[in-house]
């Protein structure tokens, strides 16, 4: 297939585009390069024949006919999204704009393109589970859970679903939908939790933890949701959302404190890291837990996660403290290394 990666500079992104690359696809990488892109991401691959990048927002129109009508894709993967909710707190109308505006603009131009069929199309909508809201301390969110957003990011995100399925109804555009659980892994942009507490442990800064800790959360490795992502491309049912989760339930300080043990085994000072821990004010809205069922795409594509939590943060650890020279270089760019969403 020849892919038409939206965000494909990203974190999440840039996983889909090496694991395409690397499954025998060709790949169209289209990505506005905001402060949370790296094209760094992608430099394994960059000079294979068949990549290509094309720098466009997908607020512009414009743009996105003229990659569509050069590159000819058989499928659109959407990823690009603004994505931090302490950022959506400080800022939500950026959130609107891209979330919102540009899957609008995306969903128009594909469906120009598609042209009620006469250019086979697919087209596949990554979002996250925290459209459906927060849990207690049972259950587990499944494609039919109501949606119930409670910050700027996962009402942007909500919209931008309810989108995609009214082009689906209304157009008839050919579309599936995806929505994780949080994704961590190599690549991760150091403004997310599990990169803050690598990096701050090795600076020698506090580690905040927001409230008391006990937020809970389903943790998905990067690259299995990379490669759930592809199966769901191509072969599940079109009109239909798959929920893939990792399967890895951890409360946040749980999880901060088996990162510090991690480090004080790979990168050992005097100290445990976890004398670092500190307990900020917690942020507005937060909600108390996530936890996907992942029946659904288990039982009709046969998927689940190869890595447990403890083994992928373990990988994740070691990937900071080989590639400083990546994350380095993104430290100075915007709002990285400060308290955001305290607005």
């Amino acid at each position: 297939m020849k892919i038409l990666v939206t965000g494909g500079a990203g974190f999440i992104g840039s996983a889909v585009v090496r694991r395409a690359i690397d499954d025998g696809h060709q790949v169209v990488n289209l990505d506005a390069l905001t402060y949370a892109a790296c094209l760094d991401n992608v430099a394994s691959v960059a000079d294979h024949p068949a990549y290509a990048f094309e720098q466009a927002d997908i607020r512009d129109r414009a743009a996105l006919d003229r990659v569509l009508a050069e590159h000819r894709p058989d499928a659109i993967m959407h990823l690009a999204a603004e994505s931090h909710v302490d950022r959506s707190i400080d800022g939500p109308a950026t959130f609107i704009e891209t979330n919102v505006l540009g899957t609008f603009h995306l969903l128009e131009a594909a469906r120009a393109y598609w042209n009620g069929g006469a250019n086979p199309l697919r087209f596949h909508h990554i979002s996250t589970d925290e459209v459906f809201g927060s849990l207690g301390a049972v259950g587990q969110f499944t494609e039919a859970t109501p949606y119930d957003p409670r910050s700027p990011y996962s009402a942007s995100k909500a919209s931008s679903d309810h989108l995609v399925r009214a082009w689906a109804e209304t157009y008839g555009l050919p579309v599936v939908l995806t929505n994780c659980s949080n994704n961590y892994g190599p690549y991760h942009f150091p403004e997310k939790l599990i990169p803050v507490v690598i990096l701050n442990a090795l600076h020698g800064r506090p580690i905040p933890v927001y409230g008391d800790g006990s937020n809970v959360r389903d943790w998905l490795y990067v690259e299995d949701h990379a490669e759930a992502l592809l199966l769901v491309l191509q072969k599940g049912e079109t009109g239909r959302s798959y929920n893939i989760g990792g399967e890895n339930e951890r409360s946040n300080i749980d999880l901060v404190r088996t990162l510090c043990e991690i480090l004080d085994r790979l990168a050992p000072q005097k100290a445990s890291y976890a004398d670092l821990i500190t307990f900020v004010t917690d942020r507005p809205g937060h909600d108390a837990r996530y936890a996907i069922d992942p029946t659904r795409i288990r039982d009709e594509l046969g998927w689940r996660p190869s890595v447990t939590v403890e083994e992928g943060l373990e990988k994740t650890v070691r990937w900071y403290l080989d590639n400083r020279h990546w994350w380095q270089a993104l430290l100075d760019r915007d709002g990285v290394g400060k308290r955001l969403g305290t607005a």
